[in-house]
């Protein structure tokens, strides 16, 4: 059976995210820093799968044009969460504001022209997650009662839904290995089982020899 030491890991991630998700409800300067960090690690890690895939020249360009502009409003949010800029002024919640809504505004629109106008396929989960992309974009950039309260609350949602996953599937991993060790320890019994059935043997056999004097 296979095993491994993974679930440990998925525990003690589970309970940091759960962790992570409550304490992001009541500090707003955690929620800009996690923000900026998804964007940036969001916008990075697409740039050489995203080029190397992309078929026309105009659709790397304007696809980098984008990451590059997300990838300069994700390091704001983390300069501004991590000095305590917030703290001084209202206009970094503003920015904080319309940078998220630009962020999810500008991949709608930048998937959207791709698919209308450059050709590009899709498929019909990517067309309405990108919708909502949207639909979000335009939401943060009008609401008038949106804060950080509100992405908080969302990043927390989206934290238990994580633990969860996290959880389950550490649970399941725990069952492989507790499942490997009483198969390694009834292992062991049958062995000594065998090496006691051996020596009743040769006990025996020693007894059914005649004596020779």
């Amino acid at each position: 059976m296979k095993y491994g030491y993974g679930w440990v890991l998925k525990f003690v991630l589970a309970a940091i995210l759960l962790g992570m998700g409550i304490y992001m409800v009541f500090a707003d300067e955690v929620v800009y820093l996690i923000t900026g960090v998804v964007i940036v690690i969001f916008s990075l890690f697409r740039v050489i799968p995203l080029m190397k895939t992309l078929k026309k020249e105009i659709l790397r360009t304007i696809n980098l044009i984008e990451i590059i502009f997300d990838t300069l409003i994700g390091g704001v949010l983390i300069y501004v969460a991590a000095t305590g800029q917030m703290d001084n002024s209202d206009l970094w919640k503003e920015v904080y504001r319309y940078a998220l809504a630009f962020f999810f505004y500008a991949r709608g629109l930048v998937y959207l022209n791709s698919v209308v106008f450059l050709g590009e396929k899709t498929e019909i989960p990517k067309f309405w997650v990108h919708i909502l992309a949207i639909t979000l974009g335009t939401y943060i950039a009008t609401a008038p009662k949106f804060s950080y309260e509100t992405v908080g609350l969302f990043l927390l949602i989206v934290a238990l839904i994580g633990s969860v996953y996290l959880g389950f599937d550490g649970f399941g991993g725990y069952k492989k290995y507790r499942q490997f060790q009483l198969e390694l320890n009834q292992g062991k019994e049958k062995e000594k089982q065998v090496e006691k059935k051996k020596e009743v043997i040769l006990d025996e056999q020693k007894e059914d020899r005649p004596y020779v004097n």
